[in-house]
């Protein structure tokens, strides 16, 4: 049985429609929701929630219908909102308690869960401090917390880094990804930035205006390509020219030139070509797919991750 399962999903508000029969199924891991704001990634994490209903088709997690079994639903599972939402004046130790409390945990428990959890997000010894003093990331990490706190089998976060700086976004996708890999819970981690689902997914589920573009493990997507790339500091259009004159499929792009790898041999003739040109080589290496490349003249379709 798939964790989450979709069918014909459509969400409409007024005349948009930020959901179009969507199809799709997650399997277990780390898997990355990614897509251009508005694209529907936020609409399709509340309908999983049961925040929202769909206009049309259907959805479950777990086996839980998102309509008729809300209340099960958001006993397991865990959600992370983009937008900030801490209560200022309460310090960190008795929000997440009060999380806790909230999705069931005796009083005991919670407040045992609770340490866990902010040790394991790096709270621990903030604990006690009101939550209006905190930095942006530490905010992000509480969100984390009460997220965790009642010990979910799915975790769903809606951009996660949002506002943090590149220490910040860096530490907290690698807690992000211990937190999938250490608890072995399925992650879902809805974000725009394409390298930040490359850095820390394992799958990747791309939607653009309300469609399924592509699901499938990320390696499919960053595999190696048959073109081999040379940069070099000038003369990128006589490299162009020489290696067309020997016959090889060549094209610039910028500092660089891209060539059809079509044999091994055009590795030597590179080469002899930069070196009877003189050009200052900066580096040559098989080019590999790029996330980025999934939107660019994509077509919807259904898919399955696994």
């Amino acid at each position: 049985m798939a964790l989450t399962e979709t069918s014909s999903l459509t969400k409409d508000y007024g005349t948009v429609k930020a959901l179009d029969r969507l199809d799709l199924q997650v399997e277990p891991g780390i898997i990355g929701l990614v897509g251009a704001n508005g694209a529907g990634k936020s609409t399709l994490i509340k309908i999983l929630l049961g925040l929202i209903p769909p206009s049309s088709g259907r959805a479950s997690v777990l086996g839980l219908d998102v309509v008729a079994d809300t209340h099960e639903i958001r006993k397991v599972v865990g959600y992370m909102p983009e937008h900030d939402c801490l209560p200022p004046d309460v310090v960190a130790t008795d929000f997440v308690t009060h999380m806790a409390r909230i999705s069931g945990l005796p009083r005991t428990a919670a407040r045992e869960r609770t340490a866990e959890v902010l040790r394991h997000v790096g709270l621990y010894e903030e604990r006690y401090r009101q939550i209006g003093g905190y930095s942006t990331g530490m905010k992000q990490r509480v969100k984390l917390a009460q997220a965790l706190v009642h010990d979910p089998k799915v975790l769903l976060l809606d951009e996660p880094t949002n506002g943090l700086d590149p220490v910040g976004r860096d530490e907290m996708l690698d807690l992000i990804k211990r937190t999938g890999t250490d608890f072995g819970i399925t992650v879902v981690v809805a974000s725009h930035l394409l390298g930040e689902i490359e850095q820390v997914c394992t799958y990747l589920l791309a939607i653009d205006a309300g469609h399924l573009l592509r699901s499938a493990p990320i390696s499919h997507f960053t595999q190696r390509t048959p073109v081999l790339a040379v940069e070099v500091e000038e003369g990128a259009d006589r490299l162009v020219v020489a290696l067309v004159a020997r016959g090889a499929r060549a094209k610039q792009d910028g500092a660089r030139v891209l060539i059809a790898l079509e044999s091994d041999a055009l590795y030597d003739a590179v080469r002899d070509v930069v070196a009877d040109l003189a050009l200052p080589l900066v580096r040559i290496q098989q080019e590999r797919g790029r996330l980025e490349d999934l939107f660019r003249d994509a077509a919807p379709a259904s898919g399955i991750v696994q």
